[in-house]
């Protein structure tokens, strides 16, 4: 018998929870580095995400959980695809 049962949302809180605390951490600090540079961003903003109007990039003002919360209202995803929607575009800002 399992310690406790599982479902889709145990199991995306518990995969959630065993990423290594400095990745995460790292993922923090080039947030706020994108943070500082909204500005110049968010042309490649608008060029990842076509869907976001101006206005919505203007409200996100370099937010994450803004950011991550339009694109799953224009995309129709979950939060934990849109997370990774932004995860993936932030690697590829290094």
């Amino acid at each position: 018998m399992e310690p406790f049962p599982l479902n889709d949302v145990s199991l995306a809180n518990v995969a959630r929870c065993t990423v290594p605390r400095f990745y995460r951490r790292e993922l923090d600090m080039d947030w706020n580095r994108i943070e500082g540079n909204w500005k110049q961003l968010k042309g490649k903003i608008k060029e990842q995400w076509g869907k976001l109007t101006d206005d919505d990039i203007e409200k996100i003002a370099g937010k994450r959980e803004q950011l991550e919360g339009k694109i799953q209202e224009h995309y129709g995803l979950d939060k934990d695809a849109a997370r990774k929607h932004v995860d993936d575009w932030m690697k590829k800002q290094q």
